[in-house]
């Protein structure tokens, strides 16, 4: 399983053209790989609320087709940090998606912003998540949970 998702391909665009998005609307490419975990999900582009939500759809998505039990996902979205409301509204759309059986390291290499309120908001909903700044730090945390 390896899956990538650029611009073109949640577009519509079919030419393989993988520099950048239409006119309108936001590049987001997602790569999605096993992981000794469970799956390894890195995203790139805009990090808007909308991009940030169709990642994690398709994290999902795969997520339930590969009983996946832990997700690490590498975040290198760039641009101004989504809010705290834009967070919360993330966490409540993945809601009963099936995140709750899931174990979820998220690693922001670019910086942490402002994504402690969805390690809140995620705990607050039952979804076992943490976030860091160091991808190592968040792969140890996922392969070795606390007993």
């Amino acid at each position: 399983m390896n899956t990538y998702v650029g611009p073109e391909r949640r577009h519509g665009h079919a030419d393989g053209n993988r520099r950048g998005a239409p006119v309108g609307h936001d590049a987001l490419s997602i790569s999605i790989r096993p992981h000794p975990a469970g799956l390894r999900a890195e995203v790139g582009g805009e990090g808007t609320l909308e991009n940030t939500i169709a990642s994690w759809q398709l994290i999902v998505d795969h997520v339930r087709r590969h009983d996946a039990r832990g997700v690490l996902l590498v975040d290198r979205m760039t641009g101004p940090a989504l809010s705290a409301e834009q967070w919360r509204a993330l966490v409540e759309a993945m809601e009963g998606q099936g995140l709750e059986r899931v174990r979820i390291a998220h690693a922001k290499p670019n910086g942490l912003q402002e994504v402690e309120y969805c390690e809140i908001y995620a705990l607050e909903a039952g979804i076992d998540a943490r976030v860091f700044e160091d991808e190592r730090l968040a792969d140890l945390w996922l392969r070795h949970p606390e007993r």
